[in-house]
């Protein structure tokens, strides 16, 4: 089933001024590195995945178009809330193309409330496209999912390759992250 209004526009970094993205946000949206490391630092350790739902389904448009894949394919849809504590600070969403999930990369449709980003960030044959990022407003559905109360949602999503497989993350910041 498809939201009535999760649409958003991705932007790529030189597309963005710093007027419009300022450079805390940038430092955040645009770290190459791994985001579960980097929480797990922030969070001086207190940093754990909530798992919300894991089911096979068909992806949004947008994301069966950033993955090259017909939309009418299934794809495993893992979506997370990353905490420090009992706070929410990120809202993550992954979509996987069951063919991605074959052979070495099977066991990435079991993580439970495992961190993506570990697993990636150990696999030798990562590697990552553009990130991309977006802002959500607060009449977009994908906004609720956030967990958030008020202020603005910068999000990024970067298709990443394993064993020349794809998958897409999809990472949403709350704003007190930006304020830690």
């Amino acid at each position: 089933m498809v939201s009535a209004n999760i649409s958003q526009h991705w932007y790529r970094r030189r597309q963005l001024s710093s007027n419009q993205l300022p450079s805390n946000e940038r430092s955040w949206l645009f770290d190459a590195s791994s985001l579960t490391a980097r929480l797990i630092r922030y969070s001086s350790g207190d940093f754990r995945v909530v798992l919300l739902s894991q089911e096979i389904m068909r992806p949004e448009i947008n994301e069966a178009k950033a993955l090259n894949m017909a939309y009418h394919r299934f794809a495993l849809i893992r979506q997370v809330h990353l905490c420090f504590g009992n706070q929410i600070m990120v809202y993550a969403r992954t979509v996987i193309p069951l063919s991605t999930l074959t052979g070495a990369q099977r066991s990435y449709g079991n993580l439970g409330s495992r961190p993506l980003g570990a697993m990636l960030f150990a696999d030798r044959s990562m590697r990552r496209e553009e990130v991309m990022v977006t802002k959500l407003s607060p009449d977009n559905d994908l906004y609720k999912k956030t967990g958030a109360q008020d202020g603005p949602i910068w999000g990024r999503r970067s298709v990443f390759y394993v064993g020349e497989k794809p998958l897409l993350v999809s990472e949403y910041y709350l704003p007190e992250l930006f304020n830690r």
